[in-house]
């Protein structure tokens, strides 16, 4: 791909969601937040966890509990989340390929963001998995965003971090979420469908492709949405 380091062009860059886009870790999520409600007496089916896993906690919490609810506890169930989910840390895995997406887009010359919502913390087992850190120019984390996902306070953040434009970057995501976030913003999401959500629901929220992980999208880069702003003059 054409570097985005020419004289008089824009730069340009990836935004990249990281749980269960470039780590295999919603379903670790799912169980963690299933075990937090159990905790509290509240008994959540774990595929209406899976369905709301890529919004920020306290909309998930908010979308799976009743609206009548004693809301004092809303906080005590994130952080008995947060505190299961750091159990598995050890057990985190990059998807095939996270770590090549990333050095060659960076290669080619685009800004790289982690645009996460992830706690300061669970972030940095993230980034530890990814063994990317020199191929990302920035990050970010849920004291990133006053609102989260899918409002897109955390792509704004992202794209603060980067220096660049809405216009001028894609993003990549694995959940509806990310692509109503990014739809705000008039940023194109590519789906992968690594993270448990299927072609279909990514593309009718809103997708403008879809593929199967980071290697499925690292092998077709160059016809890509990203290999189609990199090509634009």
């Amino acid at each position: 791909m054409p570097s985005n380091g020419t004289r008089g062009r824009r730069k340009r860059g990836v935004l990249f969601d990281v749980d269960g886009t470039l780590v295999d870790s919603s379903y670790l999520h799912t169980i963690a937040w299933w075990q937090a409600f159990r905790h509290f007496g509240l008994d959540v089916p774990m595929a209406s966890i899976h369905r709301s896993v890529g919004m920020g906690g306290d909309k998930l919490v908010d979308r799976l509990l009743p609206a009548g609810r004693d809301r004092t506890r809303d906080a005590s169930i994130m952080a008995a989340h947060g505190a299961v989910f750091s159990t598995f840390w050890p057990a985190l895995r990059a998807f095939d390929g996270a770590r090549d997406l990333l050095a060659q887009c960076y290669e080619g010359g685009f800004a790289v963001a982690l645009a996460s919502s992830a706690r300061e913390e669970d972030l940095a087992a993230l980034r530890a998995t990814l063994h990317a850190d020199s191929y990302i120019h920035t990050a970010t984390s849920a004291n990133d965003a006053k609102e989260s996902k899918p409002d897109p306070d955390i792509l704004v953040a992202a794209l603060e971090g980067a220096g660049v434009l809405a216009e001028d970057v894609v993003y990549v995501g694995d959940a509806v979420w990310d692509v109503y976030a990014a739809a705000r913003l008039g940023i194109p999401t590519i789906g992968l469908t690594c993270g448990g959500t299927s072609a279909g629901e990514l593309l009718e929220a809103g997708a403008v492709e879809v593929y199967e992980n980071p290697r499925d999208l690292l092998a077709n880069l160059r016809d890509s949405a990203i290999g189609r702003l990199a090509a634009r003059s």
